[in-house]
């Protein structure tokens, strides 16, 4: 069974910084793209940042030159380095990979459970 877990989440001031994280487990054979996702109350959720397994990445113009996506391989492990923190950034942050698992059902897309990102003015 795949699991996605995020953690990293919580409370921080305008202006500062924190880091996610995204572990993969489970009869895993391959991971291809892999995403962060954010969803404010009341709104869709929407892609943050998106990393291919050779590293490419992709950011949505909000957060160019302030989050930083990046991943481990060897560890099954995504990360989103977020600094310049501001309040609008508050949200649940969701990851989202493309899983190729043991079960023989082919490529299928994860999601995690989503961790809290609260930014105070």
């Amino acid at each position: 069974q795949v699991q996605l877990v995020e953690s990293g989440g919580g409370l921080v001031q305008a202006g500062g910084s924190l880091r996610l994280s995204c572990a993969a487990s489970g009869s895993i054979v391959s991971i291809n793209l892999m995403g962060w996702y954010l969803q404010a109350p009341g709104k869709q959720r929407t892609l943050v940042a998106s990393i291919t397994y050779s590293g490419s990445s992709n950011y949505t113009n909000s957060v160019k030159g302030r989050f930083t996506i990046s991943r481990d391989n060897a560890k099954r492990t995504m990360y989103l380095q977020m600094n310049s923190l501001k309040p609008e950034d508050t949200a649940v942050y969701y990851c989202n990979a493309e899983i190729y698992a043991r079960d023989g059902r082919g490529w299928r897309n994860y999601w995690g459970q989503g961790t809290q990102v609260t930014v105070s003015s």
